[in-house]
Protein backbone atom coordinates (compact mmCIF):
# COMPACT_ATOMS: atom_id res chain seq x y z
CA UNK A 1 0.00 0.00 0.00
CA UNK A 2 1.67 3.55 -1.00
CA UNK A 3 2.18 5.34 1.65
CA UNK A 4 1.14 8.86 2.90
CA UNK A 5 2.63 12.08 0.96
CA UNK A 6 5.74 13.35 2.32
CA UNK A 7 6.00 16.75 2.82
CA UNK A 8 6.62 19.31 -0.27
CA UNK A 9 10.26 19.58 -1.24
CA UNK A 10 10.65 23.66 -0.41
CA UNK A 11 14.82 23.70 -2.13
CA UNK A 12 14.97 25.59 -5.04
CA UNK A 13 14.69 24.86 -8.80
CA UNK A 14 17.95 24.55 -10.28
CA UNK A 15 16.91 26.65 -13.44
CA UNK A 16 13.98 29.50 -14.09
CA UNK A 17 11.09 28.82 -14.24
CA UNK A 18 10.39 31.83 -16.51
CA UNK A 19 10.53 31.12 -19.87
CA UNK A 20 13.38 31.56 -22.45
CA UNK A 21 13.51 34.74 -24.64
CA UNK A 22 13.26 33.95 -27.87
CA UNK A 23 15.20 35.32 -30.53
CA UNK A 24 13.29 37.91 -32.47
CA UNK A 25 13.30 38.25 -36.46
CA UNK A 26 16.75 38.89 -38.14
CA UNK A 27 16.37 42.53 -39.25
CA UNK A 28 16.89 42.77 -42.78
CA UNK A 29 20.64 43.65 -44.09
CA UNK A 30 21.50 47.22 -44.37
CA UNK A 31 22.07 48.66 -48.10
CA UNK A 32 26.02 49.40 -47.41
CA UNK A 33 26.81 46.13 -46.59
CA UNK A 34 24.81 44.31 -49.22
CA UNK A 35 26.48 46.58 -51.78
CA UNK A 36 29.88 45.47 -50.27
CA UNK A 37 29.11 41.57 -50.15
CA UNK A 38 28.03 42.33 -53.94
CA UNK A 39 32.25 43.56 -54.72
CA UNK A 40 31.29 45.47 -58.15
CA UNK A 41 33.17 48.22 -58.16
CA UNK A 42 32.38 51.00 -60.29
CA UNK A 43 29.14 53.05 -58.95
CA UNK A 44 26.24 51.88 -57.36
CA UNK A 45 23.10 53.91 -57.21
CA UNK A 46 19.60 53.87 -56.27
CA UNK A 47 16.32 54.86 -55.09
CA UNK A 48 13.11 54.11 -53.87
CA UNK A 49 9.99 55.92 -52.75
CA UNK A 50 6.34 55.63 -51.98
CA UNK A 51 4.08 55.26 -54.86
CA UNK A 52 0.78 56.75 -53.83
CA UNK A 53 2.70 59.95 -52.06
CA UNK A 54 5.78 60.09 -54.29
CA UNK A 55 7.62 60.17 -50.73
CA UNK A 56 11.59 59.45 -51.21
CA UNK A 57 12.20 56.65 -48.91
CA UNK A 58 15.83 55.70 -48.99
CA UNK A 59 18.75 56.58 -52.09
CA UNK A 60 22.30 56.46 -52.70
CA UNK A 61 23.78 58.31 -55.17
CA UNK A 62 20.37 59.33 -56.53
CA UNK A 63 21.33 62.24 -58.81
CA UNK A 64 24.53 60.44 -60.31
CA UNK A 65 23.37 59.69 -64.24
CA UNK A 66 24.19 56.53 -64.99
CA UNK A 67 23.79 54.08 -68.16
CA UNK A 68 19.99 52.87 -68.28
CA UNK A 69 21.12 50.04 -70.68
CA UNK A 70 17.56 48.34 -71.79
CA UNK A 71 15.53 50.33 -68.87
CA UNK A 72 15.56 52.95 -71.14
CA UNK A 73 13.19 50.82 -73.40
CA UNK A 74 10.82 51.54 -70.29
CA UNK A 75 10.91 55.40 -70.81
CA UNK A 76 10.19 54.60 -74.64
CA UNK A 77 7.39 52.28 -74.33
CA UNK A 78 6.00 55.53 -72.54
CA UNK A 79 7.02 57.58 -75.32
CA UNK A 80 5.58 55.87 -77.77
CA UNK A 81 2.26 55.47 -75.97
CA UNK A 82 1.47 58.55 -75.18
CA UNK A 83 2.65 60.07 -78.20
CA UNK A 84 1.28 58.07 -80.78
CA UNK A 85 -1.83 56.09 -78.73
CA UNK A 86 -1.82 52.85 -77.37
CA UNK A 87 -4.15 51.69 -79.94
CA UNK A 88 -2.02 52.79 -82.55
CA UNK A 89 -1.52 49.75 -85.50
CA UNK A 90 1.75 50.32 -87.91
CA UNK A 91 0.64 49.29 -91.57
CA UNK A 92 2.53 48.24 -94.42
CA UNK A 93 0.63 48.20 -97.83
CA UNK A 94 0.43 47.41 -101.00
CA UNK A 95 -0.37 50.54 -103.08
CA UNK A 96 -0.60 50.02 -106.90
CA UNK A 97 0.17 53.30 -108.59
CA UNK A 98 -2.45 52.83 -111.87
CA UNK A 99 -5.94 51.63 -111.49
CA UNK A 100 -5.89 47.16 -111.43
CA UNK A 101 -8.05 46.29 -114.40
CA UNK A 102 -9.17 42.42 -115.22
CA UNK A 103 -6.11 41.52 -112.34
CA UNK A 104 -3.73 43.73 -114.48
CA UNK A 105 -1.35 46.84 -112.99
CA UNK A 106 -0.80 49.63 -115.84
CA UNK A 107 1.98 50.65 -113.54
CA UNK A 108 3.95 50.13 -110.13
CA UNK A 109 3.30 47.91 -107.62
CA UNK A 110 4.61 50.06 -104.47
CA UNK A 111 5.52 47.95 -100.82
CA UNK A 112 4.84 51.01 -98.31
CA UNK A 113 6.36 50.57 -95.11
CA UNK A 114 4.83 51.85 -91.99
CA UNK A 115 7.68 51.51 -89.61
CA UNK A 116 6.45 48.36 -88.42
CA UNK A 117 8.97 46.51 -86.40
CA UNK A 118 7.31 43.24 -86.21
CA UNK A 119 6.88 42.45 -89.97
CA UNK A 120 7.89 38.91 -90.57
CA UNK A 121 8.11 36.87 -94.06
CA UNK A 122 4.85 35.27 -93.11
CA UNK A 123 3.16 38.84 -92.78
CA UNK A 124 4.49 39.51 -96.17
CA UNK A 125 3.00 36.27 -97.47
CA UNK A 126 -0.23 36.69 -96.35
CA UNK A 127 0.18 40.50 -97.76
CA UNK A 128 0.49 38.99 -101.18
CA UNK A 129 -2.55 36.49 -100.23
CA UNK A 130 -4.87 39.73 -99.93
CA UNK A 131 -3.74 41.66 -102.81
CA UNK A 132 -4.82 37.78 -104.89
CA UNK A 133 -7.85 37.91 -103.14
CA UNK A 134 -8.55 41.56 -104.25
CA UNK A 135 -7.86 39.74 -107.98
CA UNK A 136 -4.23 41.26 -108.77
CA UNK A 137 -2.51 39.09 -111.32
CA UNK A 138 0.05 40.83 -112.82
CA UNK A 139 1.37 44.06 -113.05
CA UNK A 140 3.19 45.39 -116.20
CA UNK A 141 5.60 47.93 -113.96
CA UNK A 142 7.75 46.80 -111.20
CA UNK A 143 7.73 45.90 -107.35
CA UNK A 144 9.06 49.43 -105.49
CA UNK A 145 9.11 49.84 -102.00
CA UNK A 146 8.68 52.92 -99.98
CA UNK A 147 10.46 53.32 -96.51
CA UNK A 148 10.21 56.99 -96.28
CA UNK A 149 8.10 56.47 -93.26
CA UNK A 150 11.29 56.54 -91.00
CA UNK A 151 14.69 57.62 -90.82
CA UNK A 152 17.25 55.04 -92.55
CA UNK A 153 19.68 54.17 -89.96
CA UNK A 154 22.80 52.04 -90.51
CA UNK A 155 23.12 50.49 -87.29
CA UNK A 156 21.77 51.18 -83.96
CA UNK A 157 25.38 52.09 -82.20
CA UNK A 158 28.53 52.07 -84.11
CA UNK A 159 30.59 50.80 -81.38
CA UNK A 160 29.32 47.30 -81.48
CA UNK A 161 31.23 44.24 -83.70
CA UNK A 162 29.72 43.94 -87.24
CA UNK A 163 27.80 40.97 -86.91
CA UNK A 164 26.02 41.13 -84.07
CA UNK A 165 21.85 40.73 -84.55
CA UNK A 166 21.15 43.07 -81.76
CA UNK A 167 22.44 45.99 -83.64
CA UNK A 168 20.86 46.39 -86.98
CA UNK A 169 19.83 48.33 -89.52
CA UNK A 170 16.41 50.52 -89.33
CA UNK A 171 14.05 51.93 -91.46
CA UNK A 172 10.72 52.56 -92.34
CA UNK A 173 10.54 48.72 -94.08
CA UNK A 174 11.63 46.15 -91.66
CA UNK A 175 11.27 42.62 -92.10
CA UNK A 176 12.51 39.98 -89.42
CA UNK A 177 13.80 42.51 -86.75
CA UNK A 178 16.27 42.95 -90.25
CA UNK A 179 18.19 39.84 -89.45
CA UNK A 180 18.81 36.58 -92.13
CA UNK A 181 18.85 33.62 -90.61
CA UNK A 182 22.34 32.46 -91.04
CA UNK A 183 22.97 28.26 -90.89
CA UNK A 184 25.53 25.96 -91.22
CA UNK A 185 25.77 22.12 -90.98
CA UNK A 186 29.31 19.90 -91.39
CA UNK A 187 28.33 17.04 -94.06
CA UNK A 188 30.59 14.77 -95.57
CA UNK A 189 31.91 17.42 -98.28
CA UNK A 190 32.11 20.42 -96.22
CA UNK A 191 29.40 22.37 -94.43
CA UNK A 192 26.18 23.14 -96.35
CA UNK A 193 25.49 26.70 -95.26
CA UNK A 194 21.51 28.71 -96.08
CA UNK A 195 20.84 32.44 -95.40
CA UNK A 196 17.04 32.62 -95.36
CA UNK A 197 14.02 35.13 -94.56
CA UNK A 198 13.13 32.87 -91.40
CA UNK A 199 9.55 33.43 -90.18
CA UNK A 200 7.65 30.35 -88.53
CA UNK A 201 5.77 29.06 -91.66
CA UNK A 202 8.34 30.41 -94.26
CA UNK A 203 11.83 30.49 -95.03
CA UNK A 204 12.69 32.04 -98.05
CA UNK A 205 16.57 31.61 -99.07
CA UNK A 206 18.15 35.15 -99.76
CA UNK A 207 20.94 36.54 -102.05
CA UNK A 208 21.07 39.94 -100.60
CA UNK A 209 23.17 38.50 -97.79
CA UNK A 210 25.83 36.18 -98.76
CA UNK A 211 28.19 33.84 -96.60
CA UNK A 212 31.73 32.75 -97.28
CA UNK A 213 33.49 30.07 -95.03
CA UNK A 214 37.49 31.20 -94.25
CA UNK A 215 40.63 28.99 -93.24
CA UNK A 216 41.51 31.93 -91.28
CA UNK A 217 41.23 31.45 -86.85
CA UNK A 218 40.44 35.37 -86.41
CA UNK A 219 38.48 37.33 -86.74
CA UNK A 220 35.35 34.92 -86.24
CA UNK A 221 33.30 36.82 -89.15
CA UNK A 222 34.12 39.81 -91.09
CA UNK A 223 31.88 41.72 -93.38
CA UNK A 224 31.54 44.15 -95.93
CA UNK A 225 29.15 45.60 -98.94
CA UNK A 226 29.70 45.56 -102.78
CA UNK A 227 27.42 45.99 -105.20
CA UNK A 228 24.38 46.43 -102.45
CA UNK A 229 25.26 42.94 -101.00
CA UNK A 230 26.10 42.22 -97.71
CA UNK A 231 29.01 39.88 -97.70
CA UNK A 232 30.04 38.05 -94.77
CA UNK A 233 32.75 35.60 -94.19
CA UNK A 234 33.08 33.55 -90.79
CA UNK A 235 35.93 31.31 -89.57
CA UNK A 236 35.98 27.53 -90.44
CA UNK A 237 37.29 27.01 -86.74
CA UNK A 238 34.56 28.59 -85.00
CA UNK A 239 31.60 26.48 -86.94
CA UNK A 240 31.90 23.26 -85.14
CA UNK A 241 29.32 20.38 -86.04
CA UNK A 242 26.68 22.93 -87.09
CA UNK A 243 24.55 25.66 -85.70
CA UNK A 244 22.84 28.74 -86.59
CA UNK A 245 22.45 32.39 -85.56
CA UNK A 246 21.17 35.97 -86.79
CA UNK A 247 23.26 38.59 -88.94
CA UNK A 248 22.21 41.82 -89.29
CA UNK A 249 20.88 43.50 -92.30
CA UNK A 250 22.20 46.48 -93.60
CA UNK A 251 19.57 47.60 -96.33
CA UNK A 252 16.52 46.29 -95.23
CA UNK A 253 14.17 47.92 -97.52
CA UNK A 254 15.95 46.12 -100.11
CA UNK A 255 16.02 42.76 -97.85
CA UNK A 256 12.11 42.87 -98.44
CA UNK A 257 11.91 43.39 -101.46
CA UNK A 258 13.47 40.75 -102.37
CA UNK A 259 11.70 38.25 -100.31
CA UNK A 260 8.24 39.85 -101.49
CA UNK A 261 9.03 39.04 -105.02
CA UNK A 262 10.75 35.56 -104.11
CA UNK A 263 6.98 35.06 -102.22
CA UNK A 264 4.86 36.34 -104.85
CA UNK A 265 6.51 34.07 -107.25
CA UNK A 266 4.74 31.38 -104.95
CA UNK A 267 1.65 32.36 -105.14
CA UNK A 268 1.73 32.95 -109.26
CA UNK A 269 2.34 36.86 -109.55
CA UNK A 270 5.55 37.05 -110.98
CA UNK A 271 7.07 40.54 -110.72
CA UNK A 272 10.87 42.54 -111.27
CA UNK A 273 12.39 44.43 -108.53
CA UNK A 274 12.33 48.18 -109.53
CA UNK A 275 13.99 51.21 -107.89
CA UNK A 276 12.75 52.77 -104.70
CA UNK A 277 10.25 55.10 -104.57
CA UNK A 278 11.36 58.90 -103.02
CA UNK A 279 7.71 59.38 -101.42
CA UNK A 280 5.13 57.56 -100.35
CA UNK A 281 2.61 57.35 -104.13
CA UNK A 282 -0.45 58.49 -104.39
CA UNK A 283 -2.88 55.50 -105.94
CA UNK A 284 -5.35 52.66 -104.43
CA UNK A 285 -4.77 50.56 -101.43
CA UNK A 286 -5.18 47.24 -102.41
CA UNK A 287 -4.10 45.16 -99.29
CA UNK A 288 -3.02 46.14 -96.04
CA UNK A 289 -0.93 44.51 -92.88
CA UNK A 290 -0.96 45.95 -89.64
CA UNK A 291 0.80 45.38 -86.47
CA UNK A 292 -1.04 44.48 -83.29
CA UNK A 293 -1.84 47.51 -80.81
CA UNK A 294 0.97 49.53 -80.01
CA UNK A 295 0.25 48.63 -76.30
CA UNK A 296 0.59 45.01 -77.07
CA UNK A 297 3.97 45.92 -79.27
CA UNK A 298 5.73 47.28 -76.39
CA UNK A 299 4.45 45.10 -73.77
CA UNK A 300 6.61 42.37 -76.01
CA UNK A 301 9.58 44.62 -76.73
CA UNK A 302 9.90 44.92 -72.57
CA UNK A 303 9.36 41.30 -72.25
CA UNK A 304 12.07 40.42 -74.39
CA UNK A 305 14.28 43.42 -74.76
CA UNK A 306 14.15 43.97 -78.45
CA UNK A 307 16.25 46.82 -79.76
CA UNK A 308 14.83 46.99 -83.09
CA UNK A 309 10.80 47.47 -81.53
CA UNK A 310 12.04 50.25 -79.61
CA UNK A 311 14.14 52.04 -81.89
CA UNK A 312 10.96 52.10 -84.19
CA UNK A 313 8.39 52.71 -81.90
CA UNK A 314 10.50 56.20 -80.55
CA UNK A 315 11.71 57.15 -84.39
CA UNK A 316 7.87 57.02 -85.33
CA UNK A 317 6.60 58.83 -82.15
CA UNK A 318 9.22 61.80 -83.01
CA UNK A 319 8.16 62.28 -86.15
CA UNK A 320 5.20 62.17 -84.96
CA UNK A 321 5.90 65.21 -82.71
CA UNK A 322 7.96 67.06 -85.18
CA UNK A 323 8.82 65.86 -88.03
CA UNK A 324 11.55 63.28 -89.17
CA UNK A 325 15.12 63.63 -86.81
CA UNK A 326 18.28 63.84 -88.23
CA UNK A 327 19.02 60.25 -86.35
CA UNK A 328 18.70 58.32 -83.61
CA UNK A 329 20.69 60.72 -81.10
CA UNK A 330 18.36 63.68 -82.45
CA UNK A 331 14.92 61.45 -82.10
CA UNK A 332 16.75 60.54 -78.16
CA UNK A 333 17.44 64.52 -77.46
CA UNK A 334 13.67 65.00 -78.54
CA UNK A 335 12.37 62.27 -76.10
CA UNK A 336 14.11 63.55 -73.24
CA UNK A 337 12.66 66.85 -74.01
CA UNK A 338 9.38 64.73 -73.60
CA UNK A 339 10.19 63.34 -70.51
CA UNK A 340 11.26 66.46 -69.01
CA UNK A 341 8.23 68.31 -70.32
CA UNK A 342 5.41 65.56 -69.28
CA UNK A 343 7.74 64.67 -65.59
CA UNK A 344 9.68 66.56 -64.86
CA UNK A 345 12.56 64.65 -65.58
CA UNK A 346 15.78 67.27 -66.58
CA UNK A 347 18.95 65.71 -66.49
CA UNK A 348 18.24 62.51 -68.36
CA UNK A 349 19.98 61.52 -72.03
CA UNK A 350 19.21 59.31 -74.44
CA UNK A 351 21.49 58.58 -77.36
CA UNK A 352 18.57 56.04 -79.00
CA UNK A 353 15.44 54.65 -77.40
CA UNK A 354 16.79 50.87 -76.73
CA UNK A 355 19.62 51.91 -74.13
CA UNK A 356 22.51 50.21 -76.83
CA UNK A 357 24.67 52.88 -76.78
CA UNK A 358 27.03 53.82 -73.85
CA UNK A 359 26.11 57.75 -74.16
CA UNK A 360 22.74 57.18 -72.85
CA UNK A 361 22.54 58.37 -69.01
CA UNK A 362 19.48 58.48 -66.30
CA UNK A 363 20.27 59.33 -62.32
CA UNK A 364 17.78 57.12 -60.26
CA UNK A 365 16.19 60.06 -58.86
CA UNK A 366 14.53 60.94 -62.44
CA UNK A 367 14.26 57.54 -63.26
CA UNK A 368 11.89 57.24 -59.88
CA UNK A 369 9.86 60.05 -60.15
CA UNK A 370 9.07 59.35 -63.77
CA UNK A 371 7.84 55.74 -62.45
CA UNK A 372 6.12 57.86 -59.68
CA UNK A 373 4.42 60.22 -62.02
CA UNK A 374 3.49 57.58 -65.01
CA UNK A 375 2.20 55.05 -62.62
CA UNK A 376 -1.14 57.74 -61.39
CA UNK A 377 -1.33 57.49 -65.72
CA UNK A 378 -1.59 53.26 -65.44
CA UNK A 379 0.32 52.74 -68.97
CA UNK A 380 3.71 51.09 -67.57
CA UNK A 381 2.97 49.02 -64.98
CA UNK A 382 0.59 46.63 -66.55
CA UNK A 383 2.91 45.65 -69.49
CA UNK A 384 6.17 45.13 -67.39
CA UNK A 385 7.79 41.86 -66.73
CA UNK A 386 6.99 40.30 -63.71
CA UNK A 387 10.43 40.20 -62.14
CA UNK A 388 11.42 36.44 -60.07
CA UNK A 389 12.64 36.65 -56.31
CA UNK A 390 14.15 33.70 -54.58
CA UNK A 391 14.71 33.33 -50.66
CA UNK A 392 18.78 32.43 -49.86
CA UNK A 393 17.77 28.88 -50.46
CA UNK A 394 16.56 29.23 -54.18
CA UNK A 395 12.82 29.18 -53.40
CA UNK A 396 10.81 31.18 -55.20
CA UNK A 397 9.00 34.16 -52.78
CA UNK A 398 5.22 33.82 -54.38
CA UNK A 399 3.46 37.45 -55.55
CA UNK A 400 1.23 37.88 -52.34
CA UNK A 401 4.38 38.31 -50.87
CA UNK A 402 6.07 40.44 -52.86
CA UNK A 403 5.34 41.14 -56.22
CA UNK A 404 7.76 42.90 -58.39
CA UNK A 405 7.07 44.50 -61.80
CA UNK A 406 10.37 45.53 -63.45
CA UNK A 407 12.69 46.40 -66.75
CA UNK A 408 15.86 44.61 -66.89
CA UNK A 409 19.06 46.57 -68.39
CA UNK A 410 22.21 45.00 -69.32
CA UNK A 411 25.51 46.15 -71.00
CA UNK A 412 28.97 45.00 -70.49
CA UNK A 413 29.97 45.74 -66.77
CA UNK A 414 26.34 47.62 -66.20
CA UNK A 415 23.44 46.03 -65.22
CA UNK A 416 20.22 48.04 -64.38
CA UNK A 417 16.87 47.36 -62.88
CA UNK A 418 13.78 50.00 -62.50
CA UNK A 419 9.86 49.66 -61.75
CA UNK A 420 7.44 48.76 -59.13
CA UNK A 421 7.06 46.28 -56.13
CA UNK A 422 3.99 45.41 -54.27
CA UNK A 423 4.51 44.44 -50.56
CA UNK A 424 2.71 41.92 -48.43
CA UNK A 425 -0.03 44.83 -47.25
CA UNK A 426 -0.20 46.35 -50.23
CA UNK A 427 1.74 49.12 -50.52
CA UNK A 428 3.27 50.08 -53.43
CA UNK A 429 6.94 51.37 -54.23
CA UNK A 430 8.59 53.00 -57.17
CA UNK A 431 12.50 52.02 -57.54
CA UNK A 432 15.63 52.21 -59.73
CA UNK A 433 19.07 50.41 -59.25
CA UNK A 434 21.89 51.48 -61.79
CA UNK A 435 25.10 49.47 -61.27
CA UNK A 436 28.12 50.03 -63.64
CA UNK A 437 31.73 49.88 -64.26
CA UNK A 438 32.53 52.55 -66.96
CA UNK A 439 36.13 51.59 -66.79
CA UNK A 440 36.00 48.38 -67.15
CA UNK A 441 33.21 48.63 -69.67
CA UNK A 442 35.33 51.26 -71.83
CA UNK A 443 38.36 48.98 -72.18
CA UNK A 444 36.95 46.29 -73.88
CA UNK A 445 37.28 46.66 -77.37
CA UNK A 446 34.77 46.57 -80.26
CA UNK A 447 35.44 43.41 -81.77
CA UNK A 448 35.04 41.73 -77.71
CA UNK A 449 31.76 43.18 -76.80
CA UNK A 450 29.43 40.06 -77.45
CA UNK A 451 31.34 37.97 -74.83
CA UNK A 452 34.08 39.76 -72.67
CA UNK A 453 35.59 38.03 -70.24
CA UNK A 454 34.52 38.40 -66.79
CA UNK A 455 30.95 40.50 -67.34
CA UNK A 456 28.93 37.17 -67.15
CA UNK A 457 30.03 36.66 -63.38
CA UNK A 458 29.49 40.99 -62.79
CA UNK A 459 26.46 40.80 -63.88
CA UNK A 460 25.35 37.60 -61.62
CA UNK A 461 26.72 39.43 -58.71
CA UNK A 462 24.65 42.72 -59.76
CA UNK A 463 21.36 40.63 -60.37
CA UNK A 464 21.84 39.59 -56.78
CA UNK A 465 22.38 42.82 -55.37
CA UNK A 466 19.36 44.10 -57.02
CA UNK A 467 17.36 41.01 -55.20
CA UNK A 468 18.85 42.40 -52.13
CA UNK A 469 17.99 45.51 -52.13
CA UNK A 470 13.89 44.64 -53.25
CA UNK A 471 13.93 41.88 -50.15
CA UNK A 472 14.92 44.80 -47.92
CA UNK A 473 12.69 47.58 -49.22
CA UNK A 474 9.75 44.93 -48.70
CA UNK A 475 10.39 44.15 -45.50
CA UNK A 476 11.14 48.08 -44.15
CA UNK A 477 9.14 49.47 -46.10
CA UNK A 478 6.07 47.35 -46.73
CA UNK A 479 5.01 46.15 -43.19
Amino acid sequence: MAGAAGPVLASAPLTSLRPVPRPGPTPPPEASGLIADAGLGGAVSFAVADLATGRMLEDRQPGLAQSPASVAKAVTALYAMQTLGQTHRFRTELIATEPMRNGRIEGDLVLAGGGDPLLDTDALSDLIAAAKAEGLREVSGSLRVWDGALPRIDRIDAGQPDHVGYNPAIGGLNLNFNRVHFEWVRGAQGYEVTMEARARRLSPAVDIARMEISDRRVPVYSYRQEGGIDLWSVARAALGNGGSRGLPVRRPSAFAQEVFVTLARSHGIVLRSGDPVAARPEGAVIARHESAELRDVMRGMLRFSTNLTAEAAGLAASVRLGGAPGGLAASGARMAGWASARYGVNGARFADHSGLGYASAISARDMVQLLVRSGQEAALRPILRGFPLRDADGTDIPEARIAVAAKTGTLNFVSALAGYVRAADGRDLAFAIFTGDTARRDAVPPEARERPEGARGWARRSRRLQQGLILRWADVYGA
